[in-house]
């Protein structure tokens, strides 16, 4: 038979392992609760990313229409200084003006 040391000493040994065993099991609980924190967390990141670059993509087609909305206003005033200077353009003053009126249809009567 056992002597009560051995018998101590063998359940010291199967706690220490139950112990170690839980220890592992908290530690295995814990690293894959992490995983799945990282993995909500980069799919979080990601979808503000692609946020984000929704974004520039529409400011950078606002962008876009506004250049070619200043160049056109540009050209405009380049069209008008252009038939001033070399066609000798000029709007005629109001007494020199004369307004012509056409005679009403009878679609425009109705």
């Amino acid at each position: 038979m056992k002597s009560s040391d051995e018998i101590e000493t063998t359940e010291n040994k199967v706690v220490k392992k139950v112990v170690v065993y839980a220890v592992m099991v908290a530690l295995v609980f814990i690293s894959a609760m992490m995983v799945v924190f990282q993995v909500f967390e980069y799919r979080h990141d990601y979808r503000e990313l692609s946020s984000y670059m929704r974004e520039r993509d529409d400011l950078n087609a606002e962008w876009g229409r506004l250049l070619i909305e200043q160049q056109t206003f540009g050209a405009t005033a380049q069209i008008g200084t252009r038939a001033v200077t070399q066609l000798r353009m000029f709007s005629p003053p109001a007494a020199e003006t004369v307004v012509i009126s056409l005679p009403m249809t009878s679609e425009q009567n109705k």
